[in-house]
C-alpha cells in the first residue's frame, strides 16, 4: 500500500538535462558548483567549531581550508585515475577536467587531511585539536559534494523499480541495460548517509568526552560502513577482488584500522584523569613565592590570634570557680 502510493507521487527521480547551469552567456558545470558549495558549506561549519573551541577563528579556518581544498581535490584526482587509469591512459587530456566527474574521496581525505595539519602548525593551531574542530565539516562537504554525481547522471546503483529510482537519459544506460531501466541513486544515499554522520558526530563530539583528534577515528569508521554497502550497489566499471570492489576493500581495511585504534586508545586511557592544564607562564616556584598583599597577611594574623585571646580571657574565670 505505501509504495503504490509513493510510486502514485514520486514515480521516480529525474535527472537534470544538463549538467551545466547556464546564465546568459555565462555557463557554470553543475558538479563543481556542487563541490564549492560542499566547500563553503565545511568552512563555515570548522570555523564556527574554531571559535566554540577558542583555538581559532573563521579567518583560520579559511586560510587552512584553502590547502586543505587544493590537496585534497589534487588527492582525489590522483586516486581516481590510478584507481581507473584504463579510462585514461589513451586520453591524459582527460586528466585535468575535473568537470566530467572522477574524484577519489579516499584520495582527498588523506592528502587533504596532510594539509590541513601543515597549515594548522603555520596558523599556531594544536593539530589534535584542529582535526576535531574540522571532523564534522568533512561528511558536511561530502553531502553536498555527491550531487554533482546527480548532474553528470553518473555513478548510479543497480536497476531497482523502487519509488525513488533514479532516471537517467537513454544515452547514459550501460550496455545491456534496456531504454527506461531505473537505478539506484546512490549520489542521494551517499549524501543522506554523509549528512547523518555530520549531525551524528557533532552529538558526540558534544555529549562524550574524547582525546583531541579522536573524533577523525570515529568519522573514518561511520564513513566506511556507508561507503562499504554503498559501494557494493554502484555497477560503474572497477577493479574488484574476492567479490569486493577496490573501493570497498579501501573502506574495510580504513574501518577497522580506526576502529582498532579508538579500542586501544580506550583501553589504554581507560580510568586515566587527566590534570587539569597550568598557566605556563607560572611555574611551581612562581606559586611558592607568590606575593601576597601586606593587609591581606595582616588579617589573617589577627585571626590567628582570635582564639588565643579568647582563651586568655576565660582563664581568670576559670581560676576563681575552681578556687
Amino acid at each position: 500500500m505505501i509504495s503504490t502510493v509513493l510510486s502514485t507521487v514520486l514515480a521516480s527521480i529525474p535527472s537534470p538535462s544538463s549538467g551545466a547551469l547556464t546564465l546568459g552567456p555565462l555557463s557554470i558545470h553543475a558538479y563543481g558548483l556542487m563541490i564549492a558549495l560542499g566547500v563553503i558549506a565545511a568552512v563555515w561549519l570548522f570555523g564556527r567549531r574554531l571559535e566554540l573551541m577558542h583555538i581559532g577563528t573563521r579567518e583560520d579556518a579559511s586560510a587552512v581550508a584553502v590547502w586543505a581544498v587544493i590537496a585534497g581535490v589534487i588527492g582525489s584526482r590522483l586516486y581516481h585515475v590510478v584507481t581507473d587509469w584504463n579510462s585514461f591512459e589513451h586520453d591524459l587530456g582527460r586528466i585535468p577536467q575535473l568537470w566530467r566527474g572522477g574524484l577519489g574521496i579516499p584520495g582527498g581525505i588523506l592528502f587533504g587531511t596532510l594539509a590541513a595539519l601543515y597549515a594548522f602548525r603555520r596558523r599556531g593551531i594544536p593539530g589534535a585539536l584542529g582535526v576535531t574542530a574540522a571532523t564534522p565539516a568533512l561528511p558536511l562537504a561530502q553531502a553536498i559534494g555527491r550531487w554533482g554525481n546527480w548532474w553528470n547522471q553518473e555513478l548510479f546503483g543497480k536497476a531497482t523499480t523502487l519509488p525513488w529510482a533514479l532516471r537517467i537519459d537513454a544515452d547514459k544506460i550501460p550496455a545491456g541495460y534496456a531504454p527506461g531501466t531505473t537505478f539506484h541513486p546512490t549520489f542521494l544515499y551517499e549524501s543522506l548517509w554523509c549528512f547523518g554522520l555530520c549531525i551524528a558526530l557533532l552529538v558526540i563530539d558534544r555529549r562524550l568526552t574524547l582525546r583531541p583528534g579522536r573524533l577523525f577515528a570515529v568519522y573514518v569508521v561511520g564513513y566506511s560502513i556507508g561507503r562499504f554497502w554503498i559501494e557494493g550497489l554502484r555497477i560503474d566499471p572497477a577493479h574488484s577482488a574476492g567479490g569486493l570492489r577496490l573501493n570497498q576493500w579501501v573502506a574495510l581495511i580504513a574501518g577497522l584500522i580506526a576502529a582498532l585504534y579508538l579500542f586501544i586508545d580506550w583501553y589504554h586511557h581507560r580510568g586515566v584523569v587527566e590534570a587539569p592544564e597550568l598557566d605556563p607562564q607560572q611555574d611551581d616556584s612562581e606559586l611558592l613565592t607568590e606575593e601576597h598583599d601586606p593587609d591581606d597577611l595582616a588579617a589573617a594574623e589577627e585571626q590567628e590570634q582570635e582564639p588565643e585571646q579568647e582563651i586568655e580571657a576565660v582563664e581568670p574565670d576559670l581560676r576563681e570557680s575552681l578556687d
